[in-house]
């Protein structure tokens, strides 16, 4: 028995590194252990590990290709489509060309200057016939009672209206030679280019100073050679004499004057300027051409504030800009 027992210890220990073929495989057996040398199986762990690899370099793709990608910055306008038809500078992101940009700048600098020079030259005239107000009752202007020459009566509540239409006195008489005709001439060159350019109507009003000789009747022939919208007023001496002084006319006729001789009076020359209130505005002299007196009509038309309009600015919060 104990000599069976080495013969198969002898038996292991020599068969222990014989190699074996399993399987394609070289095995070799050292007691209890193994150790085994798998050229294929290797072979088949690095394929398994380059398909491991690739599976994976796969998923990291998929996973890479479903990834949200970052959109770039829209340049449609909100609320706007791609299809908008808007144009683009060809080169840069500056969507607005500088000489554009300079352009807009001086028209809209010159739009703005130019309403802001108006508005202050406005606001002038507003304050300078007010300062005429605010010194007690006008020195020029006032109550005076005279006749058409239809024979109606005509006072200073003729000169006052609701549709802010001004008027404008000239004192005369129907004799004289040069000057009078030649104001009246210039009196319907501004009529006609008021109206016909600016849309502006005056009440043209003419108010002898020889009352003696300017009958309605006469006056009314003499008024046919000049603008038809020409009203003509005539008076008693007395009452002429008044709305001469009302309004600063000076005039004079010479003594001792026989009836049927033939005189010439003297008188002062002016356009008085009357607003829709019946208040003095300003004077137009004889040096003054047509169209500066058109101009200057206009100026103080659209600077023209009716009395209830200004009392209701004088007590808004805004009062300072009128004073």
């Amino acid at each position: 028995m104990l000599k069976m027992n080495s013969i198969r210890y002898s038996l292991q220990r020599q068969t222990a590194f014989f190699p074996r073929r399993i399987s394609g495989q070289l095995v070799f057996r050292q007691g209890f252990k193994q150790s085994c040398f798998l050229k294929a199986d290797n072979q088949d762990k690095s394929s398994t590990d380059d398909k491991k690899t690739t599976s994976t370099n796969g998923v990291n793709s998929e996973e890479s290709n479903s990834a949200p990608k970052k959109r770039p910055l829209s340049r449609v306008a909100i609320g706007g489509s791609k299809d908008t038809n808007k144009k683009y500078a060809a080169k840069g992101n500056i969507e607005f060309a500088s000489w554009k940009a300079v352009i807009v700048l001086l028209v809209s600098g010159g739009l703005g200057t130019y309403f802001f020079t108006k508005e202050k030259e406005r606001l002038r005239l507003q304050k300078e016939v007010e300062s005429k107000r605010s010194y007690g009752k006008p020195l020029i202007g006032g109550n005076f009672d005279l006749v058409d020459t239809e024979g109606n009566q005509f006072t200073q509540e003729n000169l006052k209206n609701d549709k802010k239409k001004f008027s404008i006195i000239y004192f005369g008489f129907t004799h004289c030679p040069d000057v009078c005709p030649d104001e009246l001439d210039k009196l319907g060159v501004m009529l006609d280019e008021l109206k016909n350019k600016n849309g502006i109507e005056l009440q043209p009003i003419f108010i002898t100073c020889d009352p003696n000789r300017d009958t309605p009747e006469v006056v009314k022939q003499y008024l046919t050679d000049f603008h038809p919208s020409i009203i003509g007023l005539t008076g008693t001496y007395e009452n002429v004499k008044k709305a001469c002084k009302k309004y600063r006319v000076y005039f004079s006729t010479p003594p001792d004057v026989k009836p049927g001789q033939d005189y010439l009076v003297d008188h002062s020359i002016f356009f008085y300027l009357m607003d829709s209130e019946g208040n003095f505005v300003d004077v137009i002299g004889r040096e003054a051409s047509a169209e500066e007196g058109v101009d200057k009509i206009k100026k103080h038309i659209d600077a023209f504030i009716p009395q209830n309009e200004r009392e209701s600015r004088q007590k808004s919060w805004l009062s300072f800009l009128y004073k």
